[in-house]
């Protein structure tokens, strides 16, 4: 039975609202745990995403078995993991012996024999449980609670928001149609390998001599093709042949043992089988890629490649940028405030940057009411969103690509144009800090594990932000009474 947060005081044991967060700290976990003790100790906050979790996690499940993972524990090593960009193993460590952020889990600072320890592969399985919906819906919560930390007393702040895009890069090497045809092929013989020993099939006795000298021609090839020399094109196509004899040797070996398997035994091997006939059917495209572009001289189409095998979901991306030219991952749609808190995001998929101008505004209106400004840079600007948008929102800045005319020029020169776009700048160095916390490549497995990783770490980002302004109230509350006892 899996609970919000199990409250049993003990000996040793410190109350979450009591904890001390060190106020001058440059580290970025103390400002993270701050927020997250101002989530714990506020009702309203506290209520509202308490109340999302049990509804995605613990809905539909019988009130029996173990205890699972508390629901406040996965949602504070989720933000702790993203905030400080960790990977699951120290996660696991600092769960452990941190004894901050111990303190902020509800546990003893010092791990007591008769509790369970953390372990790595229980952390990724519950982080897992949030999916990027909850994600949005408890981080539109923090946001919205959020803005008031920054809000002066006694006054109704307007809604200054900046949108921009950036691309978070997959957890990929660089693909070439050589290397991806070698990772289907090291897959295939890794797999083949367990499936055969397992059930006694014969015939891979060379199995090793298969990777070798597989990689072997692989590597070869491509310094080849990369290099100069006198004979370049017939050396080539004649490593381009034998490289590709010897690869329709492998693939169909692979399909004859395919056929020779027997039943899988249990789950676990038919997952082994799945990924084996996926990983075959990926060598078969990569060879046909392959042979047409050495062989046949074809030029392959952007819709044919595939970027990664592992990642298929992967795309290139362009952003016309001397550095870097390419990138490989998905773009990610950012909305920012003039207090730096993220008020939207959404992971893109395929579509131009133009097509996002309305929706974005739709969910803005929808989610914080009366927006005052809104700025995009030129490559979003598109004449009819711009006129849909000023009929709800008093300032839209979008500049024109290109030579603009008279009544342009004008708007477009303005006192208050030209501030609001200076203002707009500030979303390159809110992206920048994003990256630094966790959103620059993606460690996560899969497009869903995608969207999880960038709800995670815009949640973390916002507490970050939130809990900076916590602590830096809490300096000046201090400093006064520090100086009058002084």
């Amino acid at each position: 039975m899996r609970r919000r947060f199990e409250v049993q005081l003990a000996l040793g044991k410190t109350p979450i609202e009591r904890v001390s967060i060190p106020l001058k700290s440059r580290d970025e976990l103390p400002p993270i745990l701050a927020a997250l003790q101002w989530i714990f100790q506020t009702p309203e906050i506290n209520e509202r995403i308490f109340a999302l979790l049990e509804e995605r996690v613990v809905a539909g499940k019988k009130a029996t078995g173990r205890p699972g993972l508390d629901l406040w524990h996965i949602l504070v090593l989720g933000v702790v993991r993203l905030g400080l960009d960790c990977d699951y193993d120290r996660l696991e460590d600092m769960a452990n012996h941190h004894t901050l952020l111990r303190q902020i889990l509800g546990l003893n600072p010092v791990s007591t024999p008769e509790e369970k320890p953390f372990h790595y592969k229980t952390l990724s399985e519950n982080v897992c449980l949030v999916d990027e919906e909850l994600l949005a819906q408890i981080n539109a919560i923090v946001v919205e609670a959020g803005r008031s930390v920054f809000k002066k007393k006694g006054h109704a702040e307007a809604i200054h928001a900046k949108a921009d895009t950036y691309v978070l890069e997959t957890n990929v090497h660089f693909p070439t149609d050589l290397n991806l045809l070698w990772d289907a092929q090291r897959k295939c013989a890794d797999l083949v390998g367990r499936l055969v020993g397992r059930h006694q099939v014969g015939g891979w006795r060379k199995m090793k001599d298969w990777r070798s000298k597989l990689k072997g021609q692989m590597i070869g090839l491509t310094r080849l093709l990369s290099g100069g020399g006198p004979r370049k094109e017939e050396r080539g196509r004649a490593a381009a042949e034998s490289y590709l004899s010897d690869s329709y040797r492998f693939e169909e070996k692979v399909f004859q043992t395919l056929r020779e398997l027997p039943k899988p035994l249990d789950l676990v091997e038919a997952l082994e089988r799945e990924q084996l006939d996926y990983f075959h059917t990926m060598m078969i495209k990569q060879l046909d890629l392959v042979e047409r572009r050495l062989m046949k001289g074809e030029k392959i189409r952007h819709e044919e490649k595939v970027f990664s095998l592992f990642e298929p979901h992967t795309e290139l991306i362009k952003k016309g940028k001397l550095f870097p030219p390419v990138e490989f991952g998905h773009k990610v749609l950012l909305t920012t405030d003039q207090h730096e808190l993220i008020l939207d995001y959404r992971v893109m998929e395929q579509p131009a940057d133009a097509e996002e101008v309305v929706p974005l505004a739709d969910r803005l209106l929808g989610r914080y009411g009366p927006i005052a400004s809104l700025s995009f840079d030129k490559g979003f600007t598109r004449e009819e969103d711009r006129q849909l948008l000023e009929l709800y929102i008093p300032e839209v800045i979008m500049p024109k690509r290109g030579k603009r005319n008279a009544v342009e020029q004008k708007r477009e020169t303005t006192r208050r144009f030209q501030e609001l776009r200076h203002r707009h700048h500030a979303i390159e160095s809110d992206i920048n800090c994003l990256e630094h916390h966790g959103l620059n490549r993606c460690l996560d497995k899969g497009l869903r594990g995608f969207k999880r990783y960038v709800g995670f770490g815009v949640l973390a980002y916002n507490l970050h932000k939130i809990g900076n302004q916590l602590l830096a109230s809490q300096r000046q509350e201090t400093e006064p009474m520090l100086a009058f006892s002084g």
